[in-house]
């Protein structure tokens, strides 16, 4: 008799974290109570497991999310301007003016919604932040499900 889980993610190829330089071609993720059961070939998990929900992925490579770690993601606001200048330039004459005339609470409330829906979007799951106004950035990462480390 199969064994219940939750979930079977089935993909036509994983690549897991370990070992390196591993990819596994048409695997299964079996997933129980928000855990990683067992990650098996796909026929195997036809006959060894039945669940709730199936997730087919022909097409796709599932693989841990990613991991940003040294944003200012409120910045996504400040995209494409004046980019083409040497660094101190850019901060010192456009970047630093920019944010004591426009950055408030708002500012990185928005900015970070945007940052984070572009990072969900692209595969990264957590991030680490060091920008103005902590809490906002926390609290926007909350709502939307977001992993992040958030200071100053």
């Amino acid at each position: 008799m199969p064994q219940q889980v939750d979930t079977l993610i089935h993909a036509r190829w994983v690549v897991p974290v370990e070992p390196d330089c591993t990819a596994h071609e048409e695997h299964t993720l079996a997933i129980d109570q928000g855990n990683i059961v067992e990650l098996l070939p796909s026929k195997d998990a036809v006959a060894k497991y039945q669940a709730s929900q199936r997730v087919e992925l022909n097409d796709h490579v599932l693989m841990p999310g990613l991991v940003n770690s040294h944003t200012h993601a409120a910045m996504t606001l400040f995209r494409g301007f004046a980019d083409d200048l040497p660094l101190m330039n850019w901060l010192q004459d456009h970047i630093w003016p920019a944010e004591n005339r426009w950055v408030d609470q708002d500012f990185v409330l928005a900015g970070t919604r945007l940052a984070v829906a572009e990072m969900i979007r692209s595969g990264t799951t957590c991030f680490n932040d060091m920008y103005y106004f902590p809490d906002v950035v926390a609290q926007a990462c909350q709502d939307a499900g977001m992993r992040a480390c958030v200071g100053l």
